[in-house]
C-alpha cells in the first residue's frame, strides 16, 4: 500500500466476502478513474459519509485539491485530524452527552475514543504519520457563505463576466446567463421561469449584453441598469410595454433592499468566489475547501450552489485537456439539486459538468441517501458507483435501474446477482462498480483518518478557524491614507483641461459617501526576449497619490487587477476631501506622466520561472503559484503515463507467472490428495491382511497372502506420490521466487517513479526580462475620485 500511495492509487478498503467477512486483499482505486465521475448511495448508517471522507483523504494525500459542498456539516470532520492521536486532542470534540451515555467523564471518553482510533488505524495498516503526511501535503479550509463563522465568501459584490473561452461559446454563455439569473431570482423569492417571467427575461438580456462586452456587473450597476436598461425593445415589443418603468423600479428596490439588509452584509464581504483560490493556496499548495451551507435557507443554498457551479464550469473551460485527475468536486447529499423531473437552477451547470468536465481532469462525486431523487439519465455519465445499504425496496429498484443504464443494458449487467448482493449489505460494506474494471467488487471501507464525530455546528466551526489568519482583503488599498475626522467639503472646482472621473460605487452605502482624490495611471509595456521567443505586451493600471508636483505620486502606488468602472459625474449627494493645488493644474500631469514612464521602466519586469527538474518554463504572465500548479498536474500526467507503461511492461509476465502458480498450486493440491488416498488405501489393505490373519481362520491362506502383497504395493505407490508432492512443491517454490523477483523489479521502478515525480519541493529559478523603454507607452494620468462609505465611527470604507 505504501509503495503505491503516491502513484495515484487510492486506498479505500479491503475486499469483502459474503459469509466470511473482510479479506486481506486491498481495494486500490486509480485516481484517474474519477475523471469519469462517481456516485455514492447509501442510507443513514451505511457508512456513506466515512467512505466519501476516505476518498477525500486519499485525494489530499495524493495532492489532489477538492471543493466539497457540505449541506449537513459532516464533511467538516476532515478538519478533525490528530496525528499524535492523543486523548487531549479528541477531548474538545467529545460531547458530554456521549460520555454520560457511556458512563464516563469527558476526559475518560476522550481517552476511549483516542484508543479506538489508534486501534482502528493499526488494523487497517495506517498510523499517525499518514495523517501527518496528509496535512503536510494539502491545506484544509472551511468556508461559510452568508456567515462569518468560517471564512466568508463574497458573492454579491459583483456578477463576474465569464472567461473568454466560455463567452465565445454561444450555447455555454446562454446556459450560464440563465442559471445565474435563475439563482438570483430564487434568492429573491421570484419564480425563475426563463420563458414566462418578465424579471428573468429582463435580467438575462441585461447580463448577457454586459458579459458579451467582457464587463463584470456590480450590483449597484445592475440596479441602475434595471431602472434604465441599455435597450429599447425586448424581442419585438417596446420595453415600456413589456416591463413599465414603475414596475422595474419595484424589482430594483427588491434587490436594493436585499443588499441594504444588515443580515445580508456577510454575502458582500470575504474572499471572492474564485475557483482557483478554492483549489490552491497563494503558494500553489493543493487545498480541500469545505463549503459549509447547513446554516442557509433552502433558497440561499440553491443560490449559492448555482453560482458556485457556474464558476466551476467557467474555470473548467479555461483548463487544458487532461486524462489525469486535476481536481475534485464533491457534494454531500445532492438531494434537491439534481432531481429527475424538476429543473432547479443548479441542475443545468451540474449536468454540464457531468458531461464535459472529464475532458479537463475534473472529477465530480455526488452522494445521497435518497436515490429516488436523482436524475439517473444525467448520472449515466458516472463511471463509478459505490452502493451501500439502502432504506427501501423502492430505493434499491431505482439504483438497479440507474446502474443497468450505466452498464449499457441488461446484456452486460447481472441484475439478479447485484440485487441479491445489495439485499444483504452490512454497514461499511459497499458494492464498487467501476466501468474501468472487469466487474463489481464488494469492499469494506478502511478506517478514516479523520475523527467522525457527526455534524459540525457553526459555533464549532468558529472554534476550528479561530487560530487561522484573517482572509486577505479583496479591495485594492487606497493610495491616500485614511484618517478619522478628515475634513470633507463640497466638490472642488477642477479646470476643464484636467481630466476628471468618478469611480462607480460597487454597492449602496448605509451612510454618506465621501470622495477621495487619486491619480489613475495607465501604461502599455513591451517585453522582448528573442532567445526564449518572448514577445509580450502588458497593460498596467496604477492608483497613485494626487499630491504636490514635487512628489513622486507613484512611489507608493497600488496596482489594480481590473478596470475601474468610471463615470463623468459623481454618485448622488457626496462629500469631497480636499485636493492638492498641483492636481488642478494641467502642467502637473505631464510631469507625472514622465515619472510614471520612468518608474515602470525601472521597476517593471516580466518574470518567468524555470524548472530544471521537469524542463519546463512558465508562460509570460503566469504567476509562480499558477506555474507550480501546472507543474504538479504535468508531473501527475507523466506519472499516470509512466504507471500505465509499467503495468503494460509487467502485465504479461505477471499474468503468465500467476497462471503457472495457480497450475502449480493445483498440482500440489492434487498430488497431496492422491497421496492421502494412497495412504488410506494402503492402510485399509494392510489392516485387512492383519485382521484376516488374526480373525479369519476360515479364510484361505492364499487370500491373506494376496492382501499382504496388495498392501505392500499400496505403500510403494504412496511413497511415489509423496515424492511427486515434493517435486510439485519445489516447482511452486521456484515460481514463487520468480514472482518475488518481478515484484522487486516493480518496487524498484516504483521507487524511481516516486522520486522522479515528487513535486513537493520543486526548485524554481527566476528569469527576469525588462521592458523595452522605447516601446513603453503611458497615457496622461487622470484625476479620479474614489468613493468611500463613512460609518458611524467616522472611518471610511472603500466602495470601489
Amino acid at each position: 500500500m505504501q509503495a503505491f500511495e503516491k502513484l495515484g492509487a487510492f486506498y479505500l478498503g479491503k475486499r469483502y466476502e459474503t459469509g466470511s467477512g473482510v479479506t486481506d486483499d486491498l481495494v486500490m482505486y486509480d485516481s484517474k478513474d474519477l475523471t469519469t465521475h462517481a456516485v455514492c448511495v447509501g442510507m443513514t448508517g451505511s457508512g456513506k459519509t466515512g467512505l466519501c471522507l476516505d476518498l477525500l483523504e486519499e485525494a489530499a494525500i495524493d495532492g489532489i485539491p477538492a471543493i466539497a459542498i457540505d449541506p449537513k456539516g459532516d464533511i467538516a470532520n476532515l478538519m478533525l485530524t490528530f496525528p499524535d492521536l492523543r486523548a487531549e486532542d479528541f477531548e474538545p470534540w467529545v460531547s458530554a452527552g456521549e460520555a454520560a451515555r457511556a458512563g464516563r467523564t469527558v476526559a475518560e471518553q476522550a481517552e476511549a475514543v483516542a484508543e479506538t482510533w489508534r486501534k482502528g488505524l493499526v488494523e487497517w495498516g495506517q498510523d499517525g504519520d499518514r495523517i501527518r503526511r496528509m496535512r503536510q501535503t494539502t491545506d484544509f479550509a472551511i468556508y461559510t457563505p452568508g456567515s462569518s463563522a468560517g471564512r466568508p465568501i463574497s458573492l454579491l459584490r459583483s456578477l463576474r463576466a465569464p472567461s473568454a473561452a466560455l463567452a465565445g461559446d454561444a450555447d455555454a454563455l446562454r446556459e450560464r446567463v440563465m442559471s445565474t439569473v435563475s439563482g438570483v431570482l430564487t434568492l429573491l423569492g421570484i419564480e425563475p421561469d426563463p420563458v414566462r417571467s418578465r424579471e428573468h427575461i429582463l435580467l438575462s438580456t441585461i447580463i448577457d449584453r454586459t458579459w458579451r462586452e467582457g464587463r463584470d456587473i456590480e450590483m449597484a450597476e445592475l440596479i441602475r441598469l434595471i431602472q434604465k436598461p441599455p435597450l429599447e425593445r425586448i424581442g419585438v415589443i417596446d420595453l415600456e410595454a413589456f416591463y413599465p418603468a414603475a414596475e422595474r423600479f419595484g424589482l430594483a428596490m427588491i434587490i436594493n433592499n436585499l443588499l441594504a439588509s444588515p443580515g445580508f452584509a456577510a454575502w458582500l464581504d470575504g474572499d471572492p468566489l474564485d475557483v482557483s483560490r478554492l483549489l490552491w493556496t497563494e503558494a500553489g499548495k493543493p487545498r480541500i475547501s469545505i463549503l459549509s451551507i447547513a446554516h442557509l435557507s433552502e433558497t440561499e443554498r440553491m443560490f449559492f450552489v448555482t453560482l458556485l457551479l457556474d464558476e466551476i464550469v467557467s474555470w473548467v473551460r479555461t483548463q487544458p485537456g487532461s486524462g489525469s485527475l486535476r481536481a475534485l468536486l464533491y457534494m454531500d447529499e445532492v438531494f434537491g439539486f439534481f432531481p429527475p423531473v424538476a429543473n432547479p437552477p443548479s441542475k443545468t451547470p451540474m449536468l454540464t459538468l457531468l458531461k464535459q468536465a472529464r475532458a479537463f481532469g475534473l472529477g465530480v462525486v455526488l452522494a445521497t441517501q435518497n436515490p429516488v431523487d436523482l436524475d439517473y439519465k444525467g448520472l449515466s455519465n458516472a463511471g463509478t458507483w459505490f452502493l451501500g445499504r439502502l432504506q427501501t425496496e423502492r430505493d434499491k429498484m431505482r439504483v438497479l435501474d440507474g446502474l443497468e443504464s450505466v452498464s449499457g443494458g441488461a446484456g452486460g449487467f447481472d441484475r439478479a446477482r447485484v440485487d441479491s448482493i445489495l439485499s444483504a449489505l452490512p454497514g461499511r460494506v459497499f458494492l464498487l462498480h467501476n466501468v474501468h474494471e472487469d466487474g463489481p467488487v464488494l469492499m469494506q471501507t478502511r478506517w478514516a483518518l479523520s475523527y467522525l464525530r457527526g455534524p459540525i455546528t457553526r459555533e464549532e466551526i468558529k472554534r476550528l478557524v479561530a487560530s487561522e489568519p484573517a482572509s486577505p482583503g479583496t479591495v485594492a488599498p487606497s493610495p491616500v491614507a485614511a484618517s478619522k475626522g478628515q475634513p470633507a467639503n463640497a466638490r472642488p472646482l477642477v479646470p476643464a483641461d484636467v481630466v476628471e472621473r468618478f469611480a462607480t460605487p460597487i454597492r449602496s452605502a448605509a451612510g454618506s459617501i465621501r470622495y477621495r482624490p487619486a491619480l489613475l495611471g495607465k501604461a502599455r509595456l513591451h517585453f522582448v526576449d528573442a532567445k526564449r521567443s518572448i514577445d509580450e505586451w502588458r497593460d498596467v493600471t496604477l492608483l497613485g497619490t494626487a499630491g504636490s508636483k514635487g512628489e513622486d505620486p507613484w512611489a507608493s502606488a497600488s496596482r489594480l487587477d481590473r478596470e475601474l468602472a468610471l463615470s463623468e459625474v459623481p454618485s448622488g449627494d457626496a462629500d469631497f476631501e480636499e485636493v492638492a493645488a498641483d492636481a488642478t493644474r494641467a502642467s502637473s500631469y505631464k510631469t507625472w506622466q514622465k515619472q510614471l514612464s520612468d518608474r515602470l521602466y525601472q521597476a517593471e519586469v516580466l518574470t518567468l520561472w524555470n524548472c530544471r527538474m521537469l524542463r519546463q518554463v512558465s508562460e509570460p504572465g503566469e504567476e509562480e503559484r499558477d506555474f507550480r500548479i501546472r507543474l504538479a498536474q504535468h508531473a501527475r500526467e507523466q506519472r499516470d503515463e509512466a504507471i500505465d507503461k509499467l503495468r503494460q511492461k509487467y502485465a504479461s509476465k505477471l499474468q503468465t507467472i500467476e497462471q503457472k502458480l495457480r497450475t502449480a498450486q493445483d498440482r500440489v493440491s492434487r498430488e497431496q490428495s492422491q497421496y492421502e488416498q494412497q495412504k488410506l488405501q494402503a492402510a485399509i489393505s494392510l489392516g485387512a491382511s492383519v485382521l484376516g490373519a488374526v480373525f479369519g481362520r476360515k479364510l484361505a491362506s492364499a487370500a491373506n497372502v494376496g492382501r499382504a502383497t496388495t498392501a505392500a504395493r499400496g505403500v510403494g505407490r504412496a511413497t511415489r506420490e509423496r515424492d511427486d508432492i515434493g517435486r510439485a512443491q519445489e516447482s511452486l517454490a521456484s515460481l514463487s521466487e520468480q514472482k518475488a523477483g518481478i515484484e522487486k523489479q516493480v518496487e524498484a521502478e516504483v521507487a524511481e517513479l516516486q522520486s522522479g515525480f515528487d513535486t513537493s519541493a520543486l526548485e524554481l529559478e527566476p528569469i527576469e526580462i525588462r521592458a523595452r523603454k522605447t516601446d513603453t507607452a503611458t497615457a496622461p494620468p487622470v484625476l479620479v475620485w474614489l468613493p468611500f462609505a463613512v460609518g458611524a465611527d467616522g472611518l471610511p470604507a472603500p466602495l470601489y
